[in-house]
Order: C-alpha cells, then sequence, then structure tokens
C-alpha cells in the first residue's frame, strides 16, 4: 500500500511539473507578440526624447513617424550595411564582434525648424548594470541637440540620476569635436568648469556611473568617428 501510494505520488508529481511547463509555454507564446510590441514602442519614446519630443505609449508610435525620416546602418569606416534594419540592431550583441564587423545604427529625424538631427544608440556599465541612450547631433554633426539616458538598476537619487530632466539637459549645445578632432564629453566630478563646451557635472555621489556613462559616450560616439567627420558641415 505503501509503494503504491508513493508511486501515485510520484506520477501525480510529474503530471503536475508537465502541465505547468505546458502552460507557461503557453502563455509566452501568447505574451511574447505584446511583450516585443512594449519594447519597441519603449524604444522609439526613448528616440524621440533624445530629439526632445516628448511622447506617451499612446502616442510614440505616430510622433516617430511625424518626426522619423529614414534610418540605416553603418560600419566604422561610415560605410553602409545594405539589408539590415537599423532599428533591430542590438547594441550588447554588437559589441560582442570584432570592431570591424559591427552594425553601427543611424536615425534621422527632422525637427519642428525643418532642421536634420542624426542620432546614435549608445550602450556602457554603470555601477549595478547596463546603461544606455541615444544622442542626436545637429547639422554640423558635432553639436549635441538632445540626448535621453536609461539604466537597469543603478541607486535611486545617485548614479539613477542620469535618467534625470537636469541632468540630461546639460548635454544641449555641448560639442564632440574640438578644432577637428574627436573629444567627447566628459562627465567631470566636482563640476564643469564654466562655459567649457566638452563637460558636464557628474551625478553627486554616483562617481562610477558617471565615469561609466563618460565611457559610454566616448567609446560609443569614437565608433562614428569617421561617419562624422566625412559629412560635417
Amino acid at each position: 500500500m505503501k509503494d503504491f501510494s508513493n508511486k501515485y505520488i510520484m506520477i501525480f508529481s510529474v503530471v503536475m511539473v508537465v502541465a505547468v511547463a505546458i502552460l507557461l509555454s503557453l502563455l509566452a507564446m501568447v505574451l511574447q507578440p505584446r511583450q516585443t510590441m512594449n519594447v519597441e514602442v519603449e524604444k522609439k519614446m526613448q528616440i524621440l526624447a533624445s530629439i526632445n519630443v516628448p511622447s506617451e505609449k499612446s502616442t510614440a508610435e505616430k510622433l516617430y513617424d511625424k518626426y522619423m525620416r529614414e534610418s540605416f546602418v553603418i560600419n566604422t569606416e561610415g560605410n553602409l550595411f545594405d539589408g539590415v534594419d537599423a532599428f533591430t540592431v542590438t547594441l550588447r550583441a554588437e559589441q560582442k564582434k570584432p570592431l570591424v564587423e559591427q552594425y553601427l545604427p543611424v536615425f534621422v529625424a527632422v525637427a519642428d525648424n525643418g532642421d536634420t538631427l542624426r542620432i546614435f544608440p549608445l550602450e556602457g556599465k554603470g555601477l549595478w548594470g547596463p546603461i544606455w541612450g541615444y544622442v542626436s547631433l545637429k547639422e554640423d554633426l558635432s553639436t549635441i541637440a538632445g540626448v535621453t539616458f536609461d539604466h537597469k538598476g543603478e541607486t535611486p537619487g545617485l548614479g539613477a540620476e542620469i535618467n534625470t530632466t537636469p541632468f540630461e539637459s546639460q548635454f544641449h549645445e555641448k560639442k564632440l569635436f574640438e578644432e577637428g578632432n574627436f573629444v567627447s564629453v566628459k562627465v567631470v566630478k566636482g563640476g564643469a568648469r564654466p562655459g567649457n563646451l566638452h563637460e558636464v557635472d557628474a551625478v553627486s555621489g554616483g562617481t562610477i556611473t558617471s565615469k561609466g556613462l563618460e565611457a559610454m559616450l566616448h567609446d560609443g560616439l569614437v565608433k562614428y568617428e569617421k561617419y562624422l567627420s566625412q559629412n560635417r558641415k
């Protein structure tokens, strides 16, 4: 009787495990399209934020179609990769490739004032995990028109401040080039020098995150240096 009871428990446990696994798989299949759509909408909202266009989930699709004109993928030489959808490129995966093989997305938008803006995605490392963002440049391909940054798990009130308007707004009108040389933008602990076009204030108490963001800006944008230099006005 005891053996029968043990077998029953084992059979019941196996059936339940299989049933739960099947149910979870079905739920994943059902929810996958919605999850994919949410990721796409969030990405469009961030791209719009980099050109200073606020949006919500309900308006992101319409605004994205209004402002965006084209997107394409280049390599570090500034040459076009044909047949690659810039929107689907994942920088984290690209960073695992040799530099010459990496896909570098470029998004092109037209602002309300008629200016053409080019948007460049970035990804790096903060204190506790990945950080990422988008930088839009004006037609001279040196002056920053806007930025947006985000993170996976930086500390609220410290490193997480990279995702706030006071921090992000510092980058407006900063320049990536100085006398024709790419210098990027430094995130300075203790404060940027007044009037300096290549520095912003670091996050107070978030030194590691600030330096990670500085490295992300330089290492991400330097890959576009030849494209920027070749197309600057």
